[in-house]
Order: C-alpha cells, then structure tokens, then sequence
C-alpha cells in the first residue's frame, strides 16, 4: 500500500472519530438506544413493519387495497408520534444534515457527490 493511500485511510479514520464526537452523533446514538430500550416503541416499530410487510406482500400480488395502505399510514404517524420515537427521528435528522455537510466539504474540492455519487459508475 503507497504511503499516500495509507494517509488517506489515516484521515478517513479521523473524520470517523470526529463525525464520533459530534453533538448530533451522540444524540443519535443516545435516542437509539432509547428507542431499543423502550418496549412500548418496539411493539409498536412490529406492528408497523408487519403491516408494512402484508401491504408490500399484497401490493406486489395485485391485491393491495387503499384500507391496506391507510392502516400503513396510520401505524407509521402513531409510531412516529411516540416522544422516544420523535426524539430519534429529530436526531437522526440532525445527524443526516451534519454528514450532508461534511460530504458538501469533502465533495467542493474534487467536483462531484462524493457520498452520493464517487462509489458509483456511469452516472447521468
């Protein structure tokens, strides 16, 4: 390995240590586990991912029926209406706009996308 790839990954674990540290990392981090601790959120992630599961079942069947999707909808806003679920989201936005940023300071320099586009080929 050239010395120059090996102080890129060096620079790639800093910027992980660092993204580590962020107040927007550690709230996620901490609602995470709020939201796994809590039984109440967990039942109700269950009930929204088997509704969500016979919907997308019977919508690739032919047979999803628009009563189907509103009781998606509605397990989905009672699941986010939940205060640990709410916090978690909150942070788990927060910590998406500071990675937007720090992918937008990375990207600058080399003129494309580097979170959304520098993994990928032939690209529009």
């Amino acid at each position: 390995m050239s010395v120059q790839t090996e102080k890129l990954e060096e620079l790639g674990r800093e910027l992980g240590d660092a993204i580590a540290e962020t107040p927007e990392y550690q709230a996620f981090e901490e609602a995470k586990a709020a939201v796994e601790a809590d039984d109440e959120v967990q039942e109700q992630l269950s009930t929204f991912r088997d509704l969500r599961d016979q919907y997308m079942h019977a919508r690739q069947m032919g047979g999803a029926s628009e009563e189907s999707l509103q009781k998606v909808q509605a397990a989905q806003q009672e699941l986010h209406a939940m205060p640990t679920m709410a916090e978690y989201l909150d942070a788990q936005e927060a910590l998406q706009d500071r990675l937007e940023s720090v992918n937008e300071a990375i990207s600058e320099p080399l003129a494309v996308d580097f979170g959304g586009e520098a993994g990928g080929c032939c690209q529009d």
